[in-house]
């Protein structure tokens, strides 16, 4: 795809870095922001920044930030609100009230494998929504993937993030001293292959499609905590007692196979930044 002009909504732990490998490579890129000290950083990085808030409609005009080509749009859910998915809905009704009236035609949507029930089998991308999810989250997230997709003005690929590690997020720091599940498997992606599959979908111009992006590995909860607390020097989780909850593996098989993504960190019990 030829280099254009890209604006990544949420410039965070996965939007900022993302931004820079984009800028790195040629693209024009614009980035948002809902913290004004942020601003000056994304400027220092070569990337065109804007103050923007949603709640859920924008506060500040989003105009010139959405005359892009592209948009990235990075913008969770969120866990603790009680009226998540009435909220959320809003919140991607908004975004697309203002996508309508812009110049964008392509949109990556950062969604999350948070969207498959925990059923103990293999997910692969087209089993969403056989069961519905277990948290209002993932049921937000599903919602707006189909809202989304269904845009007639749009393409919309979406990626469906396993859980986030790597550099600032290491995993056994989110662990306190009991570790409940233990047999579960994790579903996790280290944020180099996070970008690096967005940087896949534009590279392969994938439009209107929808990739799991997860590890190769699945390893338990047990041994991936306990893995993350020795790279911390610190002492391994005790591991609770009682019953355990059904935990299903997200196949990556898609993003390797279309898109001939191979993984930086395949393992996640392979010590990682």
């Amino acid at each position: 795809m030829a280099k254009q002009t890209i604006g990544i909504l949420g410039c965070g732990y996965l939007g900022f870095p993302l931004a820079i490998a984009l800028s790195e490579r040629g693209w024009h890129v614009k980035g948002s922001t809902t913290t004004p000290e942020k601003m000056r950083l994304l400027e220092k990085a070569g990337i065109e920044p804007y103050l923007l808030r949603l709640n859920p409609e924008f506060d500040g005009n989003p105009t010139q930030f959405l005359e892009t080509d592209t948009l990235f749009l990075n913008i969770p859910p969120g866990r603790r609100r009680n009226n998540v998915e009435p909220f959320y809905g809003a919140l991607i009704a908004a975004v697309l009230h203002a996508v309508r009236r812009s110049s964008v035609r392509f949109v990556i949507f950062a969604s999350s494998t948070s969207v498959y029930p925990a059923q103990d089998r293999v997910w692969k991308e087209e089993e969403a929504g056989i069961s519905p999810p277990r948290r209002a989250s993932g049921r937000a997230l599903l919602k707006a993937e189909r809202q989304l997709q269904s845009e007639p003005s749009l393409d919309a690929t979406i990626l469906r993030f396993a859980g986030l590690y790597g550099y600032e997020r290491a995993p056994g720091r989110f662990v306190g001293g009991i570790l409940s599940r233990p047999r579960n498997v994790v579903n996790v992606i280290h944020r180099d292959d996070a970008v690096g599959a967005v940087l896949a979908v534009l590279t392969h111009d994938a439009r209107g499609e929808t990739f799991n992006v997860c590890s190769d590995g699945h390893p338990t909860r047990a041994k991936f905590y306990a893995r993350a607390a020795e790279w911390l020097g610190a002492d391994p989780p005790t591991v609770e007692d009682g019953s355990v909850r059904q935990s299903g593996r997200v196949s990556n098989r898609r993003l390797k196979e279309r898109l001939g993504y191979a993984m930086v960190w395949p393992d996640p019990l392979r010590p990682a930044p």
